[in-house]
């Protein structure tokens, strides 16, 4: 039986003064991509606070909330009223001194489907991430045979699509987004904070979001599927550094790679139908998949061969 087209929904934002009013604005825009017909919608990175990673301090923890639990509730409320399918990726506190970077996927009814935890975690110059974040666990525990997983890996079958979420710093590695794939998804959404850091953006800024960009349309081919990357905007201090400035350029690509909406450096809601025949198409005139030779990859275990 064909796969009906669906309409996926993505949120590029800045953080407002408070998580109240940030949340409050998400819940707008969000109502406003439903409007336009989005079937399923993302929020960017950790939406609901500043990007609180650009330095190491104790007291940041407490940002951090269980899932459920309030954003959690509001928006599971939201779901099931405008019966779309919500992914809303939060600071998780998982228990005492285990902190997620999290993204919990909501049905179109209402119900919590379940969580990705973010895997690739990042250390650079104003991402200190390892820092605050317990990365995604190595393996899965089959929970429901309708939402499957391996390795920290997951799929989920919402209402209008099989979904694959990952998360910002899992964009750059293609393991990620093949093993998402081979799950069985339709679309890999990339809830995103990425951005400049000031004193590098005239000699590197174009080339760092072209390659940005570039991963994850590559993705998108090698695969046979749509990717949905929403990103922050805008400009966040830190006492001490440059702070930086989120490029926004959030985007919808198809299997082709080809880019269908994206945003520039404003605050955006981006909506675009995808079509799984397209889907279907691609992958018998790109058969990637078929054609892996799977009894030559093990060395891919090891992290250098030379």
């Amino acid at each position: 039986m064909s796969r009906q087209p669906f309409t996926v929904g993505i949120i590029q934002d800045a953080a407002a003064a408070t998580p109240a009013e940030t949340l409050e604005r998400a819940v707008g825009r969000i109502r406003e991509a439903a409007e336009r017909g989005a079937q399923i919608v993302c929020l960017q990175e950790m939406f609901n606070s500043p990007y609180f990673c650009k330095s190491q301090d104790c007291e940041r923890f407490d940002i951090a909330e269980p899932i459920p639990g309030p954003v959690t509730d509001r928006m599971q409320a939201l779901a099931r009223e405008l019966e779309v399918v919500i992914i809303v990726p939060i600071f998780e506190r998982q228990a005492a001194g285990v902190y997620r970077n999290s993204a919990a996927v909501i049905d179109a009814d209402g119900s919590l489907l379940g969580v990705y935890h973010k895997m690739h975690i990042p250390d650079d110059p104003l991402y200190y991430e390892k820092y605050y974040f317990t990365p995604g666990d190595s393996h899965h525990t089959y929970e429901n045979e309708d939402h499957p997983g391996a390795s920290g890996f997951r799929v989920w079958k919402t209402r209008y699509a099989d979904i694959g979420v990952l998360i910002c710093w899992d964009q750059w590695y293609p393991e990620a987004a093949r093993i998402t794939a081979l799950l069985g998804a339709e679309i890999i959404f990339y809830p995103t904070a990425i951005g400049w850091h000031p004193a590098e953006k005239e000699e590197f800024g174009a080339s760092q979001m072209d390659a940005w960009r570039t991963a994850q349309r590559a993705h998108a081919i090698a695969n046979g599927v749509y990717v949905a990357s929403p990103n922050r905007v805008g400009f966040e201090d830190e006492p001490g550094t440059e702070g930086i400035e989120f490029f926004g350029h959030s985007f919808i690509s198809d299997p082709f790679g080809r880019v269908l909406v994206e945003a520039g450096q404003e605050p955006a809601v981006l909506v675009a139908k995808c079509d799984p025949a397209l889907i279907e198409g691609t992958r018998r005139n790109w058969p990637f998949l078929r054609d892996r030779r799977i009894d030559a990859y093990s060395p891919i275990v090891n992290r250098y061969l030379g």
